[in-house]
């Protein structure tokens, strides 16, 4: 347990931002779930719906740094290119 004023507060401070964090990691899990079925149901419409929502979410991610930027360019690349692979 902290002993230092400080410590407490670092113990209190480092509780917040991890609840803030998980609920921004879910957020981003769920929109790009949203944009996975939409690829699988294979309607080229929906999927691009998803996509420019999941988007703006993982790059925030990227910016809040729940994730790290390369990896959320990657995932936008890659979910990006399945998304153009759909067959209109």
């Amino acid at each position: 347990m902290a002993n230092t004023k400080s410590a407490k507060k670092a113990t209190r401070v480092s509780a917040r931002r991890t609840e803030i964090n998980k609920n921004r990691t879910s957020r981003i899990r769920t929109f790009v779930r949203k944009l996975e079925e939409a690829i699988a149901s294979g309607k080229k419409a929906d999927a691009e719906a998803a996509f420019k929502a999941a988007q703006p979410e993982l790059m925030r991610g990227a910016q809040k740094g729940v994730l790290h930027k390369n990896t959320a360019s990657r995932k936008v690349s890659r979910l990006a290119a399945r998304v153009k692979a759909i067959q209109a």
